[in-house]
């Protein structure tokens, strides 16, 4: 594999960066495209989540962004909130090596005045949802014509949500002349219908077009009776970390509740929670803190937590992309994973392209074990102050362990937004952070705490 000192004028700043961020060799795509979208060429690259294709198109627009200009130099559109989110941070932290370059993100879920305040006070890159650029453009909040390199991530399931009218409308407010990535999944016909409306000869580039067979053991159980089956799964294969996937938000409420009531460290996002409560639900269960996560399809797309060891679809998905996503979210990078189809008798047809690709077992063949529970030693303490309040991982460290006196291996993953920090801490000396927290400063201010 090449390395990333193969890329045309990289500075060592940006070098030394990505070594601190563990990145070793580049993977295929960004092998493929990086040098090209340097150049300035148009892309056309079909990649599945987990490639490594948000550093393939994000790097060379944080290289080439000027910050003495503080109108937007990039956009990227993405079809959900958290994959806007995942992106602006990921290309935060391959930015860090540059003064002042500023990343804003635009979705709904938050007041459309608070963003219009940000993009008045300039920014480089923007990373949004078509629904709100549109509402911003539309109110004259947001202006595109110094946009350089126009971004389309995940395009197929844009498309899937109905907004190819709206992604062209975007675009026409862009000069003519501008650079222009669309990173597709799938190559549906729609795709190649909007390709050949905003690109100008593009390069095509194919790559991790296939779930790699050795990656993702994909396996199917026929049943009657799916909850004792998730029961049975749960217990003979004791993952880790468990990704459910159902189609409705009644069966993702419902069964969350029913796997809380059997002791489960459980927890749901689906489009009707609050942004502010789904990114909670993926803090939660990226640090550990809750086990299981209960979805529907919000999260087969822009969901990237590291290490998901099992994803079971309780219910079998409309079709066969969606299936691919769902798949997608196990079996990240280097890992491995498996993933599971439930499917009843009269089922068979509809889930035909399941059983074409994946390995038919027997629930006979599992072995359970009735006392397993997927429980979890930690708890996720909030902090009511984030990046606005200027809080760093380090502050919350310092004083959780010098301040307050607790172990650092009792000391789980932080995560940090603009306004909140979410610790994990081990249940045996949460309630001991919490009282002390009552009067203990963080660089000398007290901050309201709770737990998640």
């Amino acid at each position: 594999m090449a390395q990333f000192n193969t890329i045309q004028d990289i500075p060592d700043e940006l070098l030394h960066t990505i070594d601190t961020l563990g990145f070793t060799a580049m993977s295929e795509i960004q092998e493929k495209a990086i040098n090209p979208i340097l150049e300035g060429r148009d892309v056309l690259a079909q990649s599945k989540t987990g490639s490594g294709k948000t550093l393939a198109f994000g790097l060379p627009c944080v290289m080439r962004t000027h910050t003495n200009n503080y109108k937007p130099q990039t956009i990227i559109i993405t079809p959900t909130r958290e994959l806007a989110d995942q992106i602006a941070v990921e290309l935060r932290k391959i930015a860090s090596y540059k003064a002042n370059l500023k990343i804003l993100t635009l979705y709904g879920g938050v007041p459309l005045r608070s963003q219009a305040d940000s993009l008045a006070k300039g920014a480089h890159i923007l990373i949004g949802t078509p629904g709100r650029i549109q509402d911003h453009l539309a109110k004259e909040t947001l202006t595109l014509e110094n946009i350089k390199t126009l971004v389309l991530d995940e395009a197929d399931r844009m498309l899937d949500m109905g907004f190819y009218d709206e992604i062209v409308k975007i675009s026409s407010n862009m000069p003519r002349g501008k650079q222009t990535l669309l990173f597709s999944a799938t190559f549906p016909h729609n795709i190649e219908k909007l390709a050949k409306a905003l690109l100008n000869q593009p390069l095509t580039i194919k790559v991790d077009t296939v779930i790699e067979a050795n990656k993702i053991d994909e396996l199917v159980y026929e049943t009657s009776d799916k909850l004792k089956t998730l029961t049975a799964l749960i217990q003979s294969y004791k993952p880790e970390s468990l990704l459910i996937f159902c189609n409705t938000k009644l069966e993702v409420n419902s069964l969350t509740d029913t796997l809380a009531g059997r002791g489960h460290a459980v927890i749901d996002i689906h489009g009707d929670l609050e942004q502010r409560d789904r990114n909670e639900s993926v803090i939660a269960f990226s640090n550990g803190s809750k086990r299981i996560l209960v979805a529907t399809d919000v999260a087969s797309r822009g969901l990237d937590i590291k290490n998901i060891e099992l994803v079971i679809n309780y219910d079998l998905p409309f079709d066969p992309e969606v299936y691919t996503h769902r798949v997608g979210r196990t079996g990240r990078a280097d890992a491995t994973g498996t993933a599971i189809s439930l499917f009843s008798p009269k089922d068979k047809e509809k889930c035909a392209y399941v059983l074409s690709k994946a390995k038919k077992k027997e629930l006979k063949d599992l072995r359970v074990d009735a006392k397993f529970k997927m429980t979890s030693e930690y708890d996720t303490l909030c902090l009511h102050g984030g990046k606005k309040t200027k809080l760093r991982a380090g502050d919350i460290l310092g004083t959780l362990c010098k301040e307050i006196g607790i172990d650092g291996k009792l000391i789980g993953k932080i995560n940090i937004t603009d306004t909140k920090s979410y610790v994990a801490i081990h249940h045996t000396v949460i309630d001991k952070v919490l009282k002390a927290l009552k009067s203990v400063k963080i660089k000398k201010k007290k901050y309201m705490s709770w737990v998640l």
